[in-house]
């Protein structure tokens, strides 16, 4: 699952409906029940703030800040869940409105992010009742998918998530960029060999999602994933995220400790010539940063773009998925035309039913 960075109205994001006001869950062998339930703009949202730090580490407050401002929007929209132990949050999850693409075809996705447990409440079956209630809620919203990067696989194997596949991370040196190999055959587009390459903000929201959705059709891509136009609007309007658009291609980057390094988190493209557009904006920053690391899967050109082979491929982050709605999921992933085929399918799902 790969998104270029990685709100809907109140009936649900994408029209979809809403889930119940209150769903509970009880912790296995504890002999205790949380109240688990939607967070709502009455909720105090400081401690929220408090179990990222305990889960997740410590953060400035400039960060503090954007997660503010993340919580406040997902639970404005119904996505964010807390437990509570007496009145106190002990455990919260949210999830943002996605899409994602399955042989090119466009799904619904719920991205799950956030799983913060207290540390003293851990292995007391608090995570796994948050995130029983959170798939209801995501199936009551119609969501025929759900993905999530884990922490620890046990939780979300226990709720019907299984790993799917992998955020890669590409490192090159950026001197590598500098002379990219030119093209077997004459680049297509303009006489001059631009692409119109221009740059983009969060006014572009809208058309950067549509050229990057037109060319993981074609390419009948299959994990990629992208936010909802309000989540990809407020990513965009970052002061140290520099963007740029072309008719197929989009570019994501930022420097990265200090100007030793550039980080690229999106180098959408669907020609070569637009790649080497993309590319070649990376590459003018060689004279300053020493590497360039990009979030890329293993048949990104870059690696063909090189005259040497010095781009380096890893696994950088496992992602799990979960079908909500196989009928949804298996109708809307898309087939050759020439697959047919008939036969009966029987699936059981404990936790959410037939």
């Amino acid at each position: 699952m790969r998104s270029w960075r990685g709100s809907g109205d109140q009936s649900g994001p994408g029209g979809r409906r809403r889930g119940p006001a209150l769903v509970t869950g009880r912790q296995p062998g504890a002999g205790q029940r949380p109240e688990i339930r939607r967070l709502t703009q009455d909720d105090d949202l400081a401690p929220v703030l408090d179990l990222a730090r305990r889960s997740f580490g410590p953060f400035g407050a400039e960060a503090a800040a954007a997660r503010l401002a993340d919580t406040r929007e997902s639970v404005a929209d119904g996505r964010h869940l807390g437990a509570f132990d007496g009145g106190r949050l002990i455990a919260a999850a949210k999830y943002f409105d996605m899409v994602q693409w399955w042989h090119g075809r466009r799904l619904p996705m719920a991205g799950v992010a956030s799983v913060t447990v207290a540390p003293e409440a851990r292995g007391q079956g608090a995570g796994r009742a948050l995130m029983t209630a959170l798939a209801g809620q995501i199936a009551a919203r119609g969501y025929p998918l759900s993905a999530l990067y884990p922490a620890t696989a046990a939780v979300y194997r226990a709720v019907g998530y299984e790993l799917a596949g992998a955020q890669y991370q590409a490192s090159v040196p950026a001197r590598s960029l500098r002379s990219l190999l030119p093209p077997d055959v004459a680049a297509a587009g303009r006489p001059d060999g631009r692409v119109g390459l221009r740059r983009a903000g969060p006014a572009d929201a809208a058309e950067i999602s549509a050229v990057i959705g037109r060319v993981h059709e074609a390419a009948r891509d299959c994990g990629p994933a992208d936010f909802d136009l309000g989540t990809s609007a407020r990513l965009l309007d970052d002061e140290h995220l520099f963007c740029y658009l072309a008719p197929d291609g989009f570019l994501a980057y930022r420097w990265q400790g200090g100007n030793s390094e550039v980080l690229v988190y999106c180098a959408t493209a669907g020609s070569a010539a637009t790649a080497r557009a993309l590319w070649s904006v990376v590459a003018s920053h060689s004279s300053m940063a020493g590497t360039v690391r990009a979030f890329c899967g293993p048949a990104d050109p870059v690696s063909w773009l090189t005259r040497e082979p010095d781009v380096s491929l890893a696994r950088h982050e496992p992602w799990m998925l979960r079908v909500i709605d196989a009928r949804a999921a298996i109708a809307g992933r898309g087939f050759p035309p020439s697959a047919r085929a008939d036969m009966p399918v029987r699936l059981e799902d404990g936790l959410l039913g037939p």
